[in-house]
């Protein structure tokens, strides 16, 4: 399988480092219930603003209508791939409530999302998250209430070979280097630009 462990200037977890984002997925893989409740009790305990807890996720398991029905939200790009995800989901904040509107919703949909994702890697799979999703589609398709807003669909599943893929810039793509903007350019301090540690 493509090992694309992250290159880091400081250790980090493993779990943090491991974690990526495949399109090559088993397609007779199965997510196990235990394995899908637990990816949604780590995004559950999320943080969030005065415990808000704006974040909600619509599950659907691979054969099931709701991962139909997500699948159909999907741009046929993403289509092309998620169709061998185990399970599909579609992250959704709740941006209103009773007091009304929740600050930083997003962000905390966000937070969960990330909880998810690690504990995914926890789990020995692998998860990839989506703006390529019509939102409006999914709060028709799935009747999703005022004060809630679609952010984010996810597709959780087992890593496959890049071979899966088919197309060869797909293959290629998937099996890229990661790449992010060095430390000395992500934190600053003093000033903007001034970076907080030396490059290295």
């Amino acid at each position: 399988m493509n090992d694309k462990a992250a290159e880091t200037s400081a250790p980090i977890h493993d779990i943090i480092a491991t974690r990526w984002s495949p399109r090559a997925l088993d397609e007779s893989a199965e997510v196990s219930e235990e394995q899908l409740r637990a990816l949604l009790e780590a995004a559950r305990w999320a943080p969030s603003f005065g415990n808000t807890q704006p974040a909600r996720y619509l599950v659907g398991r691979r054969g099931d209508d709701t991962f139909r029905r997500i699948l159909a939200t999907l741009t046929t790009s993403n289509q092309s791939w998620a169709g061998r995800a185990s399970a599909l989901l579609i992250g959704v904040a709740v941006t209103h409530n009773e007091k009304g509107e929740i600050p930083y919703a997003e962000y905390g949909l966000g937070l969960a999302g990330e909880n998810l994702v690690l504990q995914a890697v926890a789990e020995n799979l692998v998860a990839h998250q989506m703006a390529g999703f019509d939102p409006d589609a999914a709060r028709d398709a799935f009747e999703i209430p005022e004060g809630t807003r679609p952010v984010i669909a996810i597709a959780v599943g087992v890593l496959a070979e890049p071979e899966v893929l088919g197309e060869q810039r797909a293959i290629e793509r998937e099996a890229a280097v990661r790449k992010r903007v060095p430390l000395h350019e992500f934190a600053f301090t003093g000033t903007w630009g001034r970076p907080a540690f030396e490059a290295g």
